[in-house]
């Protein structure tokens, strides 16, 4: 995680200091529960709550130094809390390994995350549906191979984003329940020194449900498909983010990033406006996908423990949150104030002489009664001529003044072919898939 890409909210689920209150957290609801089932006195879960309740300050330094000398995190946190609270933090740990304890603190955290990504999401999600009802029949080019296919609106590009962010929401609800559980069960994840009950107190407490069986830490698989999730979602920012920067394109400029004023686009050419944030999120979209593959190697452990998961996830669970808040973020203020030019649309979809139509005619002409293979050489010969001319001919003249063409078809029927609004005729179905409106 480098600041420059990263927003406080998410950043301080990862400090330090918020990691160690989640490990108390733990380790005094497990030691609440070890005192009702009369393992432990309740003197000691007392004196614990008692000293939090005075909310101490973590001593990051003070467990650091004690962790150079254990070469043990969890220990040098344990050996500090023991150092304030007392003799009665003794019976803190009872039958509980360190994963118990790491891997719980991980789930917390992921959900924590997935709670501020879930609610980036939904204002992702409601930008996008303001653009696309306010361009809901902005009649634009729609391009396929990067070519001139046939019309679409600005407003169906808007809606085809929300229906695959909404898709990326139920994914990441998903993601988030499947990695909320709680592993209280000690060596091995036999539960041998420590009750189940143990562990069905502290998910309770903590908002998490019970892994259903463990070894010695949770199953990877599930962190698997949460780094996978926020892939994906990786993956629908840079396609979004592409789609603009195309618009973009000096060529095609029918939309473009804002631009503030006092902002510079280039420390040599005073004249240009790039799209600087968009090509940001293709980036930062290629980080987060990076995670998913080191989650994906980490289901493999050894047994029923290693630690070789370790050191990954202390890198891939802060930087694919963080990055990814940051990005989906950036990505809502890009919409927000993306700058939309209807008319530049209008004259690049007139740009190639009515060539966006070409299918209507040769679907008539079959419906006349010319083959299909006759009716494409003829509406082809005629396209050919208009692209040649890079759009300085008109298809509709060429078609009316073309023998075969006009044999099967009148003036009248060839001009019907060319009108916009029956390629617009089911925008509000669509519309009303996706939104659920009229």
């Amino acid at each position: 995680m480098i600041p420059r890409y990263a927003r406080p909210e998410m950043t301080a689920i990862w400090e330090p200091e918020a990691k160690f209150r989640i490990w108390f957290e733990i380790e005094a609801h497990a030691t609440e529960a070890l005192a009702k089932l009369g393992v432990v006195p309740e003197s000691a879960s007392k004196a614990l709550w008692d000293w939090w309740a005075t909310n101490p300050e973590i001593d990051v330094p003070a467990i650091d130094a004690i962790e150079a000398v254990t070469k043990h995190d969890v220990i040098a946190f344990l050996t500090w809390v023991a150092e304030n609270v007392g003799e009665e933090a003794r019976f803190m740990h009872q039958g509980m390994t360190s994963s118990d304890v790491l891997d719980t603190c991980l789930a917390v955290q992921l959900d924590k995350a997935a709670a501020l990504l879930l609610a980036d999401l939904d204002a992702l999600l409601e930008a996008l549906k303001r653009r696309a009802f306010e361009h809901k029949m902005t009649p634009t080019i729609g391009r396929s191979h990067g070519i001139h296919a046939e019309p679409v609106t600005f407003g169906l590009k808007m809606a085809e984003a929300y229906a695959e962010f909404a898709r990326c929401k139920a994914r990441l609800e998903a993601a988030r329940a499947d990695i909320a559980t709680c592993a209280i069960s000690g060596a091995v994840g036999t539960f041998a020194n420590i009750d189940p009950a143990v562990e069905a107190h502290v998910a309770e407490k903590l908002g998490l449900t019970v892994e259903p069986v463990s070894t010695q830490v949770i199953p990877r698989d599930r962190h698997a498909m949460f780094f996978a999730t926020l892939g994906v979602i990786a993956s629908s920012i840079e396609r979004l983010s592409t789609e603009i920067r195309h618009l973009q394109r000096t060529e095609l400029l029918e939309a473009e990033e804002y631009f503030s004023p006092g902002q510079k686009g280039s420390s040599a050419m005073p004249h240009k406006r790039n799209p600087i944030l968009t090509e940001n999120l293709t980036g930062l979209a290629r980080m987060v996908r990076s995670y998913a593959l080191p989650a994906m190697e980490n289901v493999a452990l050894w047994h029923e423990r290693d630690i070789s998961h370790s050191s990954v996830e202390r890198y891939i669970g802060p930087d694919a949150t963080i990055t990814l808040d940051f990005a989906l973020a950036r990505l809502t203020g890009v919409i927000d104030k993306l700058l939309v030019y209807p008319e530049r649309m209008q004259k690049n979809l007139d740009k190639m002489g009515g060539l966006v139509h070409s299918q209507r005619v040769l679907l008539a002409l079959t419906q006349a009664g010319v083959s299909r293979e006759d009716a494409y050489r003829l509406v082809q010969r005629n396209a050919m001529k208009v692209w040649e001319s890079d759009g300085a001919l008109s298809l509709m003249e060429l078609l009316k003044g073309d023998e075969e063409v006009a044999a099967a078809l009148s003036d009248a029927e060839i001009e019907e072919r060319f009108d916009l609004g029956y390629h617009l005729k089911h925008v509000d179905t669509i519309f009303a898939r996706v939104f659920g409106e009229g």
